[in-house]
């Protein structure tokens, strides 16, 4: 035998050993050691003795109060109040927390340990000191892997309590040979993750949306910042919530800290180890300081958050089952995408949807075609990520492969966010950082400065929302992204609203990040004479083929709206007047990002149902 095939067997042979062991359960006898010692070493003492634990007093738990009051069971109310921009929903994360005088329970799909993940954990933990029931469940494949960081948390204290979801090989943090040994070992349990996000205060206040527990959610990146949104729901909707995340943290999917084979070991390694949770080093803390300050400043959060405020009646909060990619209990296991789908049938003039991956499910296409075939059409506005300012290369590359069935069989308006919108500032609410210019002040809960030029300086912008707004009545905000995965595989949430003034509210953040300022807007290509039509039929049958997708000429390009024009329609003959074709990619042209997308195109077809 030759020596490098004596290697790939011991190779082999060697991640064959780790997959088994990685596969072998824990001992009874090591979680009963690690339970016993965090019975001994945890923290029991309270920081505050009065019933409501020493809690601030915060306008969202007035809201939620006077909504449950006003509430009989034929009429539910409830109080929302939209968070567009990162920052702001930061604080009023910090504001909840410090206000909650039972419970917290948070549930995500991403943890960092970076500032804004840092900041969140030591909110909750000095919530739990004074006797808050804290309960914190996250995917493991993104989320809290340092089994150190675990084990003192577990000891920080007695009403805080931790489990990851899905765990690979039950550890909290997984080396590459062990994450790709998951993949092909157990590719089912693998690939299906927890995606919900929210968080809930006293069973009777609600953060719902897309944003997960890191920098780049809350405008604190320095390279990339995720454009997103999610809703505080304060009122009767709580309970729903509350069902949900109980569901979620009884299931067996849901794995506690001394049950994770690294956390369980640190624990035992250490088991008098210092137990006192102190407050982390983060790595700008005048930053910290001033969103801490926000979180408890009334006048901020009236003149950020309150004064868009708005009383509605009922609030659906849908979630699937941690059984959805098992489909154990039929239909019930996918709520989520099963009232989002009806929400489209049900569409008679227009829907605005902004998902950050433009891969539709079969039916959702199917769904799409017919309303599009209605007399009138139906007008879909899609605001949605370009191959510049997405975080997920393949996707947009499977998206950009269908261009023209959005455009054409679906009547689709696409519009892609630039990386470098000229709305960035009030986008993110951070004007020192991004325009340092203008005074005038525009809808406070989108910031409020002159727009900066597009391309200046400063952090490639993301787009990561995922809403909704049908016939600019009813909205949907949550962590569905309307795309294969989030249809089939991963669980999710989400708050559907009808009420005309909140649609309004999600219609309009909506169309602003795809105003021409903000985005380049997607239309068929101006074609050459005779060659254009060539073109156009070999691109037809080069997008059918599940491989070997290679025509470089595409049915449709990117445009960008020139100075002073009006933005026509692509139908309109004077199109071209107004607007200038500036590429398929963007910003991108001749970069190896480009050269991917393309390979993507012609060969990713078939995973495009887990993408």
């Amino acid at each position: 035998m030759r020596k490098n095939e004596r290697a790939k067997l011991v190779w082999v042979a060697c991640t064959i050993a780790m997959v088994l062991a990685g596969c072998a359960p824990l001992s009874t006898r090591r979680i009963e050691r690690a339970d016993r010692i965090l019975a001994m070493t945890a923290d029991h003492a309270d920081a505050c003795a009065r019933p409501d634990r020493c809690a601030v007093p915060s306008p969202f738990m007035a809201q939620a109060d006077n909504a449950i009051v006003a509430s009989t069971p034929g009429h539910p109310h409830n109080t929302v109040t939209l968070l567009d921009v990162g920052q702001n929903a930061l604080a009023a994360r910090i504001n909840l927390i410090r206000a909650a005088r039972k419970s917290i329970d948070v549930q995500t799909y991403i943890w960092s340990n970076d500032d804004a993940g840092l900041l969140v954990l030591d909110e909750l933990v000095k919530a739990a000191q004074r006797g808050v029931k804290v309960r914190i469940l996250a995917d493991q494949l993104g989320s809290l892997n340092d089994p150190k960081l675990l084990a003192q948390l577990a000891r920080a204290s007695t009403d805080l309590r931790i489990k990851l979801y899905n765990p690979t090989f039950d550890s909290a943090h997984n080396n590459f040979i062990e994450y790709t040994a998951s993949v092909l070992c157990c590719f089912h349990k693998f690939n299906q993750r927890m995606h919900n996000k929210l968080l809930l205060v006293d069973d009777r206040i609600g953060v719902v949306g897309g944003r997960n527990y890191a920098d780049e959610y809350f405008d604190w990146d320095s390279q990339m910042d995720f454009l997103d949104r999610d809703v505080i729901v304060a009122g009767v909707a709580g309970r729903q919530m509350d069902t949900s995340f109980d569901t979620f943290w009884h299931n067996d999917r849901a794995v506690p800290l001394t049950h994770l084979k690294d956390v369980n070991a640190e624990i035992l390694a250490h088991p008098f180890g210092n137990q006192r949770w102190t407050e982390p080093r983060f790595a700008d803390p005048q930053r910290v300081a001033k969103v801490r300050d926000e979180a408890e400043d009334p006048r901020w959060l009236a003149d950020n958050l309150l004064d868009h405020s708005l009383n509605v009646g009922l609030v659906d909060y849908f979630y699937d089952l941690p059984s959805k990619d098992e489909a154990v209990h039929g239909p019930d296991s996918r709520e989520l995408t099963q009232d989002l789908m009806k929400m489209l049938t049900d569409a008679r003039s227009q829907v605005v949807l902004q998902t950050p991956y433009l891969v539709l499910t079969r039916r959702a296409g199917d769904i799409f075609a017919a309303l599009h075939k209605k007399k009138p059409p139906v007008q879909v506005i899609v605001s949605t990520d370009s191959l510049a300012s997405t975080d997920a290369l393949p996707v947009y590359a499977l998206s950009y492969k269908h261009h023209k069935k959005f455009l054409v069989d679906y009547g689709f308006q696409i519009h892609e966010l630039m990386p470098h919108p000229a709305d960035a500032a009030e986008m993110l609410g951070d004007y020192d950082r991004l325009s340092g210019i203008g005074s005038e002040k525009s809808s406070p809960h989108r910031g409020g400065r002159a727009p900066i030029k597009p391309g200046s300086p400063g952090p490639r912008i993301s787009l990561h929302a995922k809403s909704m707004v049908v016939d600019g009545r009813i909205a949907m905000v949550g962590s569905h992204n309307f795309d294969p995965r989030s249809a089939h595989l991963n669980t999710e949430d989400g708050v559907i609203i009808d009420d005309p003034a909140f649609a309004r509210q999600v219609r309009a953040s909506i169309l602003r990040d795809a105003a021409p300022r903000n985005a380049w807007l997607v239309a068929p290509r101006d074609p050459t004479p005779i060659i254009g039509d060539v073109s156009e039929a070999i691109g037809d049958v080069s997008r059918h083929l599940p491989i070997f997708d290679i025509w470089p000429w595409a049915y449709a390009t990117d445009y960008q709206l020139k100075p002073g024009c009006k933005p026509l329609p692509a139908s309109n003959p004077d199109f071209l007047e107004c607007w200038k074709p500036v590429g398929d990619f963007p910003e991108v042209n001749l970069s190896l990002t480009a050269i991917v997308a393309r390979f993507v195109t012609a060969f990713g077809e078939g995973v495009q149902g887990i993408m």
